[in-house]
């Protein structure tokens, strides 16, 4: 995954004031699997992703660094 995802991915939880066991506690998964889609280690599914936008109320599109 690519720097810019990883980035926004972070920007948005922090924006919305989640820790990362807060956004994966939402996911069902363990904080590790999350700390690593922000360190860019390993990336999430389609399906995770639309979760990731609608828990940050944003795209999947502004998340993977598509929209302005």
């Amino acid at each position: 995954m690519d720097k810019i995802f990883c980035t926004n991915l972070k920007n948005a939880r922090v924006d919305i004031g989640y820790t990362q066991k807060q956004v994966a506690e939402k996911l069902g998964v363990v904080e590790s699997c999350y700390a690593n889609w922000e360190q860019g280690r390993t990336e999430p599914n389609i399906s995770t992703l639309r979760q990731l936008g609608d828990i940050f109320s944003v795209s999947v599109d502004f998340l993977l660094g598509r929209e302005d």
